[in-house]
C-alpha cells in the first residue's frame, strides 16, 4: 500500500511538473521589457507615494456627458468614470517609475517559459472578490475568453490577440499560451482583468436588450459601488476588507473612504461648477481655461491650487483625423492639401499663449520618432514596399508644415490649391468642385465645445481653398456612440503612446481593425506595409530593433497624411482643492489620474 501511494505520488509530481514547468527562464514578482527591476522582491512601496498618506474622507470628482451601464469592457453604451481603476483589478500594476515593468498584484509570482511561448502565474491567496469569494484559476481563465470573446470591446480581442489560450493548472495556478513569442507578451498577460466568473454566471456580461446593463458588478479592487444615479453621479466606497490593502503595490495608495464622480454635460459648466466648490480635482487641457479662466476669490484665498507636473511620457499623436472610409478623403494628396491650410504658429500664439509644441511624430517626446531620413535598418524594413509607398517615405524627413518665415500661410496655400487641382479638384464661382460638379463638403465632429475656437479659423482657412466645412459640438455619449460607428468625416483625437509600444499599434494602424466598430483605427487605414511594420513592432526582440520598426511605421503614417498633427505637452496641468495633498516627487511615466491615486486629504 505505501509502495503504490509512494509510486502514485511519484507520477503525480512529475505530471505536474512537466505541466508547470516547461523549461522555466526565471520566477519573479514583476517582469520588465527587459529584465531590469527597480523594486527588488520584498520591496517596501514605490518611490512615488508616501509614508505621510492618510486615510480617510471624501474626494468628489467630476466627468462628462453620462452612463447607461455598468461593465466597462463592452462596446456599446457608456459606463461611469472609475470602474475600471476602483473596482476591477489585473494580474499585476504598472510600476511609474520605469518605461515598462509590471508587478505583481493579483499574480503573486511570474514565471517565463525559456521559450517565451507561455507564462505561468501563481495567484495570491489572498486574492479575494468584493463578495468574498476568492479569486481562482477558473475566474482568470473565464477573463481571458470572455474578453476576447465577440460578446466584449473589440480592443481586448485586438490587444491579447497573441495569447492563444489561458490553461488552468491548479487551483490558484493559470498559464498563458502565446502564437508566438514576443518580448513584451508575458507583460501584457499580466494587464487582464480578472472578472468574476461567478458573477457572471448569474448576471449576463453583454445583455443584447440592455436589461440588467446596470447590475453593480464584483470586483478585487479597493472599492465597491456605494450608490448610482443614472446621468448624475456615482458613489465608490472603500472596501474595509480590501484584500490588498498592505501590499507594497498598493501601500500609500486609494487613500479616500469614499469617491464621488459627478456629472455635467459641458467642459465650461464644469469648470465654473469647480470654482464654485462642487468638486475637487480638475485636470486642464485648454490653454485658456489654464491661463485666464482659473481666478477668482477661492484661488485668491488659497483654497483652490493650480499646479503643473512634469512628466517623460511618450507624447504620441493628436491630430484633427481624415476617415478614409469616406471617397472624400480616399486620395492623399487631397488629405496632404487640407492639412496645409491648419495655421499651428498662428493658433499656438494667438489661443495657446505658445504654451504648445507642434506633433512632428506619431511618437512625439520619444526616442521612437523618426529622425532624419531612414537609415539602413529601416530601409530593410520599408524596402520591400518601396513600390507601395509614397517617394518621401525614402526622401523627406518628418517636417509639418509652417507658417514661420520664410514658409506662411498664403505659400502653404498656394501649394495646397496645386494639390488639389491635381487630384481633380478645381474652384468654380468660389466652390471647390470636381469634374462631376459635386462639391466639396464635409464636417468636423467635435465632443468639446472649447475646441471650436480652433477649428473655426481652421474652417476659414479651408473655406479659401473653396472647401466648405461645418463643425458640431454633440452629447457626449452622442459622440462615443458615433466615434464607436466610424459616423463622422473628420474628427479630433490623441493616439496615446506607451513607453514600449506594442500590441495597441494594432488597433491604432491595421486593415484588420479598420473594418471593426469600436477600433482605435479612426483613420480607417488599410495598408500592407503599415500591418507589416505593425508586426516588426509587436515582434521585435531588441529595443534597437522596437525603435527601428517604430521610426519605420512613424514614416509610413505621416506620409500617409492620415491625421492634420496638433499639438502636445510635456506636463500635467492640474488644479484642486488645497486640501488634498501629495507626495513630494511624482513619478516619471504617468497619467494625471494614476498620480492622484496617491494623493490624500489633510
Amino acid at each position: 500500500m505505501t509502495r503504490r501511494m509512494s509510486l502514485a505520488q511519484c507520477a503525480v509530481l512529475l505530471c505536474f511538473l512537466l505541466a508547470v514547468l516547461p523549461a522555466v527562464c526565471r520566477a519573479a514578482h514583476g517582469v520588465s521589457i527587459d529584465g531590469k527591476l527597480k523594486y527588488p522582491k520584498g520591496f517596501e512601496r514605490f518611490d512615488y507615494t508616501s509614508p505621510l498618506a492618510k486615510s480617510g474622507g471624501t474626494l468628489v470628482l467630476h466627468d462628462l456627458g453620462g452612463f447607461e451601464k455598468m461593465n466597462p469592457f463592452t462596446l456599446k453604451g457608456e459606463a461611469p468614470y472609475g470602474l475600471t481603476s476602483y473596482v476591477f483589478e489585473t494580474l499585476a500594476v504598472p510600476s511609474l517609475d520605469e518605461p515598462f515593468a509590471q508587478y505583481g498584484l493579483i499574480a503573486e509570482d511570474i514565471i517565463l517559459a525559456a521559450d517565451k511561448k507561455s507564462v505561468t502565474l501563481t495567484l495570491n491567496a489572498k486574492a479575494c472578490f468584493s463578495d468574498g469569494s476568492p479569486v481562482m484559476a477558473e475566474d482568470v481563465k473565464f477573463s481571458l475568453d470572455t474578453l476576447k470573446s465577440d460578446q466584449a470591446h473589440p480592443f481586448y480581442q485586438m490587444y491579447f490577440h497573441d495569447i492563444e489560450a489561458a490553461e488552468v493548472v491548479g487551483p490558484r495556478t493559470v498559464r498563458f499560451r502565446f502564437v508566438r513569442p514576443n518580448r513584451e507578451l508575458h507583460m501584457i498577460s499580466t494587464q487582464l482583468p480578472v472578472l468574476s466568473k461567478r458573477f457572471y454566471a448569474e448576471h449576463s456580461f453583454n445583455p443584447a436588450d440592455g436589461t440588467g446593463a446596470m447590475a453593480v458588478p464584483v470586483g478585487s479592487g479597493p472599492y465597491v459601488v456605494a450608490e448610482v444615479l443614472p446621468g448624475k453621479s456615482i458613489t465608490y466606497r472603500k472596501n474595509p476588507e480590501y484584500w490588498a490593502k498592505d501590499l507594497a503595490v498598493r501601500r500609500g495608495m486609494f487613500n479616500f473612504d469614499t469617491i464621488v464622480v459627478k456629472y455635467f454635460k459641458d467642459p465650461v459648466v464644469s469648470l465654473e461648477a469647480f470654482k464654485a466648490g462642487e468638486f475637487d480635482w480638475i485636470f486642464v487641457n485648454i490653454s485658456k481655461q489654464w491661463n485666464r479662466d482659473l481666478t477668482g476669490r477661492r484661488f485668491d484665498s488659497g483654497e483652490l491650487v493650480k499646479q503643473v507636473f512634469s512628466h517623460m511620457n511618450n507624447a504620441g499623436m493628436q491630430a484633427f483625423v481624415f476617415n478614409t472610409r469616406q471617397p472624400l478623403f480616399a486620395d492623399r494628396l487631397v488629405r496632404r492639401a487640407l492639412g496645409l491650410a491648419f495655421d499651428f504658429e498662428w493658433t499656438n500664439k494667438t489661443l495657446f499663449f505658445s504654451q504648445y509644441n507642434r506633433s512632428n511624430s506619431y511618437f512625439s517626446n520619444s526616442d521612437y520618432a523618426a529622425k532624419g531620413l531612414p537609415g539602413e535598418d529601416e530601409l530593410k524594413l520599408l524596402e520591400p514596399f518601396r513600390d507601395q509607398l509614397p517617394a518621401e517615405v525614402f526622401t523627406q524627413p518628418l517636417v509639418p508644415p509652417s507658417t514661420d518665415p520664410p514658409g506662411s500661410l498664403r505659400t502653404n496655400m498656394q501649394e495646397a490649391k496645386a494639390l488639389l487641382e491635381r487630384a481633380g479638384w478645381t474652384v468654380k464661382q468660389g466652390a471647390l468642385v470636381n469634374g462631376k460638379g459635386e462639391r466639396f463638403r464635409f464636417e468636423i465632429l467635435l465632443a468639446d465645445a472649447s475646441f471650436e475656437r480652433v477649428t473655426a479659423p481652421y474652417a476659414v482657412n479651408l473655406g479659401k481653398l473653396g472647401v466648405e466645412v461645418t463643425y458640431r459640438t454633440i452629447d457626449p455619449a452622442l459622440y462615443a456612440d458615433r466615434v464607436k460607428n466610424f459616423d463622422y468625416d473628420m474628427m479630433v483625437t490623441t493616439f496615446a503612446q506607451s513607453q514600449s509600444p506594442g500590441n495597441e499599434q494594432r488597433d491604432y494602424w491595421t486593415s484588420a481593425a479598420a473594418g471593426r466598430k469600436g477600433s482605435r483605427n479612426l483613420a480607417g487605414i488599410a495598408n500592407p506595409a503599415v500591418d507589416a511594420l505593425v508586426d516588426a513592432i509587436i515582434y521585435a526582440e531588441t529595443q534597437e530593433q522596437l525603435t527601428t520598426a517604430c521610426r519605420a511605421l512613424d514614416r509610413v503614417l505621416w506620409h500617409g497624411y492620415y491625421v492634420v498633427p496638433n499639438w502636445y505637452l510635456a506636463n500635467h496641468r492640474l488644479a484642486y482643492a488645497a486640501k488634498l495633498k501629495h507626495p513630494e516627487k511624482p513619478p516619471l511615466f504617468y497619467s494625471a489620474d494614476q498620480w492622484r491615486d496617491t494623493w490624500w486629504l489633510e
